[in-house]
């Protein structure tokens, strides 16, 4: 995906979760593990969002492309987020995934709340 396709479905994923309520923390926070698409707040929770867009969802599509691997990379990203902003380590956290899969200009969208936990 270029970076031009995934700044726009980082745009849509922001606009959908606004319109639900969650506020912008920060976008594209980057660390030597790799990047947070959006830091969000979900009222006291913070939420580490995962933006993903598949334009053929046989192989499980954007959901199911956040296996084991990534998951251990935006576990380690989100402790340097809490490790840059110590204001806000004490609040509860999760980590959801937007999904867009399909037609780039008509695509399926999937919001999974609470997409994994880290042990």
């Amino acid at each position: 995906m270029t970076d031009s396709v995934g700044a726009r479905f980082e745009q849509r994923a922001l606009e959908r979760l606004e319109r639900s309520g969650l506020r912008l923390v920060e976008r594209n926070f980057r660390t030597r593990f790799g990047e947070l698409d959006l830091v969000m707040r979900d009222g006291e929770t913070l939420v580490f969002v995962e933006v993903r867009y598949r334009r053929d969802p046989r192989f499980g599509g954007g959901a199911a492309s956040v296996g084991p691997a990534k998951r251990v990379k935006l576990t380690r990203a989100a402790e340097g987020f809490l490790q840059a902003h110590p204001q806000l380590a004490a609040l509860p956290c999760r980590f959801d995934v937007v999904a867009f899969d399909g037609d780039a200009n008509a695509p399926h969208h999937e919001w999974r709340r609470a997409a994994f936990e880290i042990c």
